[in-house]
């Protein structure tokens, strides 16, 4: 399905509730996405709700982890050497290590992880797209840089590095 189709058909879903069109521009992760139930996402800081334009899940990967909160990518080798690209590229070896072990952040391969929701491939990517208390911004596309809309990570990038960082880890794949 095209992201047209995707948006035409939330438009629709939102209309149903009573809400107009102009209440889809701010929308996330509503409870209802056009291919069915969308999981909720919450930011890391203090857990409130986190809105992402279920249009940036241009994907079919983006889309099933949208719906399901799995990443299909984990053990995908493609994907996996997409990831280590991404995480070098956005300087995350910088503080996370080259095998993201953990230098001056946190570890992020567990078992144990700073955050115990990054033990979930939800939860790290929570993480990654709004950032921490901790120091460590934002990286989602459009909040890495407010003066640039265009810059950050997609959702389908950040899935590519969730399953890069599961590589490196002792067998958690965030998946369970």
């Amino acid at each position: 399905m095209n992201k047209y189709l995707l948006l035409a058909a939330l438009l629709a879903t939102l209309g149903a509730c009573g809400k107009s069109g102009s209440d889809a521009s701010s929308n996330g992760a509503t409870p209802e996405a056009s291919a069915g139930k969308a999981i909720d996402f919450v930011t890391t800081q203090d857990g409130a709700p986190l809105k992402i334009d279920v249009v940036l899940f241009d994907t079919p990967s983006a889309k099933e982890f949208l719906a399901t909160g799995k990443n299909p990518y984990i053990g995908n080798e493609e994907a996996i050497a997409k990831g280590k690209k991404v995480f070098q590229m956005y300087s995350c070896v910088a503080c996370h290590g080259g095998h993201a072990e953990g230098a001056v952040a946190p570890g992020l391969i567990g078992p144990n992880f700073k955050y115990a929701k990054n033990a979930t491939n939800k939860g790290m990517f929570e993480t990654i797209w709004h950032g921490t208390n901790g120091g460590m911004g934002a990286k989602g596309i459009g909040l890495m840089d407010p003066t640039d809309p265009k810059n950050g990570i997609t959702p389908d990038e950040a899935l590519k590095v969730i399953a890069w960082i599961r590589s490196q880890g002792t067998g958690v794949t965030g998946n369970e």
